[in-house]
């Protein structure tokens, strides 16, 4: 499996993500205007796996984020501004996309790169996400786009062992560090819990004295209240 950056290299706003997104609606609603005519008709079509491709256990979405930082921020405008890059099924349709993304390490600003199980949202409040919580490692800049690249191969490969729990990663390029994550579905399973790290520390070789915290979202929402006397705050 090759890294292919150079798709994008003159592109180092992050920004990309949106644009090929709104690109890809407008191919997209062309295509259904052209095909149906009856507006009942506009279900969705599933993502599967192609002829003689390799299919994964669980569908996967991509999502971008970016805002100005210390901009407080509402649950309905952080969903708002993630932006969904596309849906994959298989090994295959996962390279199309990612060797088209840039890398963690080339973004710029605040940004963020999600990849969700389909059908579940990258915010706290989502059904999936509730009752868990999140494995957070705090990266020196350089170390994001090799740990974001092991990590989600990691998780697209099944290797945390935990049924059903994964629900996601995210890694998030700040100005001073850069933080990746893993969100889990059960945040009182300990044993999983536990697993999920020694997994991550295997996956990532970390050192034995890297530091990692876990956070239940109940915990990432009152703080977030707390701190902008907000209520119904969004995963940030």
């Amino acid at each position: 499996m090759n890294n292919k950056f150079d798709a994008l290299k003159d592109d180092d706003s992050g920004d990309h993500d949106q644009n090929e997104e709104n690109s890809t609606q407008k191919d997209g609603e062309k295509e259904k205007n052209d095909r149906d005519k009856p507006p009942s008709s506009s279900k969705r079509k599933a993502v599967v796996p192609g002829p003689a491709e390799h299919p994964l256990q669980y569908n996967y979405t991509f999502w971008y984020s970016r805002r100005t930082p210390g901009r407080p921020t509402s649950s309905q405008s952080y969903e708002q501004n993630i932006k969904q890059i596309g849906t994959f099924a298989s090994v295959e349709q996962f390279w199309r996309f990612y060797s088209h993304m840039v890398r963690p390490g080339d973004l710029t600003g605040h940004s963020d790169f999600h990849l969700f199980k389909e059908g579940i949202k990258p915010m706290w409040e989502d059904d999936a996400n509730k009752n868990g919580g999140k494995w957070i490692i705090r990266l020196r800049k350089g170390l994001a786009s090799r740990c974001w690249e092991n990590l989600i191969l990691a998780m697209l490969g099944e290797q945390f062992m935990v049924g059903e729990e994964i629900c996601g990663a995210v890694v998030s390029v700040r100005f001073q560090e850069d933080i990746i994550s893993i969100w889990n579905k059960t945040a009182s399973d300990q044993a999983t819990t536990a697993r999920i790290r020694d997994t991550l520390r295997r996956v990532l070789n970390l050192p034995p004295n890297t530091i990692m915290e876990y956070k239940t979202h109940t915990d990432s929402i009152k703080a977030w209240e707390e701190f902008h006397g907000l209520v119904n705050s969004g995963g940030r």
